[in-house]
């Protein structure tokens, strides 16, 4: 979209300076990312980056008015942990960049959610992208790493002892996030801790630490609890439903609360139309929609050619949304001419009784499929996976 720095980006490109910016990465983490980089970063205008925060602006203010009580609606029975927060820790929108009927290009809300997402790695990322490409530096991301880092120890570690603090996964090593959880623990002095190595006395938690048993007092939580019920003969001390003296940063509840669930009730421009499949009116037609399980993680279970057989069939249809398709615009040209398409992730923080989040990162994911998830792309395939963007004047 700046041809400027897409010209650029594309003359200085090469395949050396690609596996450089891997090895950085892999030098500063000391392991390598479980999933794509892509080999180019995003370049989008700074009117674009308006309408981004114009629609996440107003998508904040509608969640903010919503009646007290709605969004309790979202949390399965089976799933409500004890001692629920009032806003979520972690706040992140995504995106598609796409064309519209007047032609230009625009932002369109696939989902939200209030879930860490690669809040550490983004930053290493946008920043060794400059390391190898130095021009990138004149528009980087003005937050810097210093004031992410301040912003996530105010956060994740508060005023305990980072010890006390623990970043909680269900077999992190196994995780393609898992570069993130070392970077996370780089940057904020933490341990990353599985979930059943965490030990329960009373309402107490505690972990092993260098082999010291070690009370947990915060947990930085990374664990999706309603995969927990899909992992066979799984043995753990402690369930998140019990009562427990530890403060969630951010809690469970909030990943079913800001979630797809929200999306019939946002009203926006670059928010498209959406329905719960119980509530799908028949003058719509949906041979135009996508159909998306509310719950699901990383794109799992998304249809985007439902047909009323295949709706028809679900039982629980108040678990599942009907969103109004958008058309990705293929405007990242690659050193083949060839486009691929993208989105954009905005990372929010948003602290205790404070009135609105923060906007820390953006993270951006690059395709050439039909869906942005780099399963779906050919092997051979460049310019996808996952990137960051970056904004300046056309």
């Amino acid at each position: 979209m700046i041809s400027k720095y897409r010209k650029q980006f594309n003359q200085e490109f090469s395949q050396e300076k690609y596996e450089k910016v891997k090895n950085l990465i892999k030098e500063k983490s000391g392991i390598e990312a479980g999933f794509r980089l892509s080999e180019s970063p995003l370049f989008l205008t700074k009117e674009f980056e308006a309408k981004l925060l114009d629609a996440s602006e107003s998508i904040i203010d509608q969640i903010k008015k919503l009646p007290e009580g709605t969004l309790e609606k979202a949390i399965p029975e089976n799933c409500n942990v004890p001692n629920d927060t009032q806003q979520p820790h972690f706040f992140t929108i995504d995106f598609g960049i796409c064309r519209s009927e007047n032609g230009k290009i625009e932002p369109q809300l696939i989902e939200l959610q209030a879930f860490p997402s690669l809040y550490a790695f983004q930053k290493i990322f946008e920043d060794t992208l400059c390391e190898v490409y130095p021009f990138l530096s004149e528009i980087k991301n003005k937050m810097t790493s210093e004031e992410l880092k301040q912003h996530l120890t105010e956060l994740i570690i508060g005023d305990e002892n980072p010890e006390n603090v623990i970043l909680l996964e269900i077999f992190p090593e196994k995780q393609k996030t898992s570069i993130d959880f070392v970077l996370t623990e780089k940057l904020l002095g933490i341990k990353t801790v599985c979930l059943t190595k965490v030990k329960k006395e009373g309402k107490k938690l505690f972990y092993e630490n260098e082999g010291k048993k070690t009370e947990i007092k915060r947990i930085y939580n990374r664990v999706i609890f309603d995969e927990l019920d899909k992992i066979p003969d799984l043995k753990i001390e402690f369930d998140f439903r019990e009562e427990a003296d530890v403060k969630w940063i951010t809690h469970p509840n909030w990943f079913f609360k800001i979630s797809k669930f929200l999306l019939p009730m946002l009203n926006h421009q670059f928010v498209p139309k959406s329905y719960f499949l119980h509530e799908f009116p028949e003058a719509e037609n949906l041979e135009n929609f996508v159909l998306k399980p509310l719950f699901s993680f990383a794109g799992s279970g998304v249809n985007l050619n439902p047909t009323k057989e295949i709706t028809d069939a679900i039982q629980d249809k108040e678990n599942y949304i009907l969103q109004r398709k958008v058309d990705y615009e293929p405007i990242f040209e690659d050193i083949n001419g060839e486009f691929s398409k993208a989105e954009i992730r905005l990372l929010y923080i948003w602290r205790e009784n404070e009135d609105r989040p923060v906007l820390l990162e953006n993270l951006g994911r690059m395709t050439k499929a039909a869906m942005v998830n780099v399963d779906f792309n050919k092997k051979d395939a460049i310019w996808i996976g996952s990137s960051n963007a970056f904004f300046a004047e056309e």
